[in-house]
């Protein structure tokens, strides 16, 4: 299928059943957070899935690429990130599987319906230091400040939108950690198992991976950590496991 790519855009491999993915040169591109992410939740046979604030359709499609799910949704506010995820779902042809929709995570509840999901992720903006920023309409800063939604937002759309038994998996910064599992609580979003990301064997960790399930019981499993990097620019066999190489 022929994409026609814009000016300001490149096609990058995914290194995965021979998907591809559009992305802005200059603007926000995936990072090791959602590859994470991709390899710590899991979709069953069957199951439906939405990533929250899908950006570049990254998880979607890496799910739809690791597991047999039924469909997966990436929902998104910004509209030419969405087109520009749109096509990538296209390029793949992965149009029956993934679609990608344009809305406010915010309204996620209302848009889909309440219990339409087995399974929600999200990698959402970490800062929540939005005040003061040059200009908060930018792609970049909406996708790392909380300027057009906040933590608690993404747990209470995430709560409506799973059915009970339900597993919602997020990807986090490790400082925002009290926070994070305030939110989820609160909306009955029980936290199960936690998995902290380190760069380096010897730094502290710069990620948290959680998954919550809708109305389960209070019990947490953390897991053993990963660690990225095993020298500068060298990552660990688990980073080529995770990711699929």
């Amino acid at each position: 299928m022929i994409i026609e790519l814009k000016d300001e855009e490149r096609l990058d491999d995914l290194q995965r059943n021979g998907y591809q993915i559009i992305q802005k040169k200059d603007g926000f591109c995936f990072g090791m957070d959602a590859v994470l992410l991709s390899g710590f939740a899991a979709v069953k046979p069957g199951e439906k899935a939405i990533d929250l604030g899908t950006g570049t359709g990254i998880i979607p499609i890496l799910l739809e690429a690791k597991y047999e799910g039924e469909h997966y949704t990436g929902l998104e506010i910004q509209d030419e990130v969405a087109e520009m995820a749109a096509r990538s779902v296209a390029l793949n042809r992965l149009e029956e599987k993934v679609s990608i929709v344009k809305g406010d995570i915010k309204e996620a509840s209302r848009m889909f319906g309440a219990a339409s999901f087995d399974v929600v992720t999200s990698n959402p903006p970490y800062m929540n230091d939005s005040h003061g920023l040059k200009n908060p309409d930018l792609p970049k800063a909406i996708a790392r400040h909380e300027v057009l939604c906040t933590l608690d937002d993404v747990a209470r759309e995430a709560a409506k939108l799973l059915r009970p038994g339900g597993r919602f998996y997020m990807v986090h910064r490790p400082h925002r950690l009290i926070e994070i599992i305030t939110a989820l609580t609160k909306y009955k979003l029980e936290p199960k198992r936690m998995k902290m990301v380190h760069p380096f064997v010897d730094k502290e960790a710069n990620m948290v991976l959680i998954e919550a399930v809708r109305g389960g019981k209070s019990m947490i499993k953390v897991e053993a950590p990963i660690v990225v990097y095993r020298e500068p620019g060298v990552y660990t066999q688990e980073i080529y496991d995770i990711y699929g190489y």
